[in-house]
């Protein structure tokens, strides 16, 4: 259980990492931004190298602080919280977790946070955003104007590439989901 726990990239996140900013050296992106959580930081990192970007770091942008849980295995969860454990697994929707931030204020923070960093462009920029799967979960659903659930009804694997693009429709503004966990750029991992 991650949440707010700063753990380093493995050796697969690095070459994740390596070949997701392979892929992104080949479009023209005028602004990075990452969460300061050290496995998201060091992608970034990447990827600034390869664009030649600096990165801005957001502390709206880390991952759902899941209180009392971070940094346990799940084995030390069901041992020490075995009710949440039986509710995660059991129900949907989200258990309480002890000491965690909570599902609204964390929805808030990360809309918080990519509002101003859209608004805070032109909307012919491109703009990348290192993050972690809470808030592209929280982000892609606002988008799509659907709740916040669990399970989730789609997968944000590591390094994956979820597009959005902002501007006017027809003379309204709005985001439209253009791709949504893209991983083209891990096949050529060795599995």
């Amino acid at each position: 259980m991650q949440g707010h726990a700063d753990f380093p990239l493995s050796e697969l996140g690095f070459r994740q990492a390596r070949v997701l900013a392979d892929r992104l050296a080949s479009i023209t992106i005028d602004a990075l931004y990452a969460s300061p959580l050290l496995r998201a930081k060091q992608t970034a990192d990447s990827v600034a190298e390869a664009l030649q970007l600096d990165v801005a770091e957001d502390d709206r942008l880390k991952e759902y602080d899941i209180g009392d849980l971070t940094g346990l295995t799940w084995v030390e969860v069901q041992a020490r919280y075995p009710e949440v454990a039986r509710k995660y697994r059991e129900e949907s929707g989200f258990p309480v977790f002890p000491g965690a931030e909570g599902r609204d204020v964390f929805a808030a923070r990360v809309r918080e946070s990519l509002d101003e960093i859209v608004a805070n462009h032109k909307d012919d920029e491109a703009v990348a955003v290192v993050t972690h799967g809470g808030p592209i979960l929280v982000y892609v659903m606002a988008t799509l104007g659907t709740e916040y659930s669990r399970p989730p009804t789609f997968r944000v694997d590591n390094t994956s590439i979820a597009t959005i693009e902002y501007g006017e429709r027809g003379g309204v503004p709005g985001h439209t989901v253009i791709g949504l966990n893209d991983t083209c750029h891990l096949r050529s991992l060795p599995k």
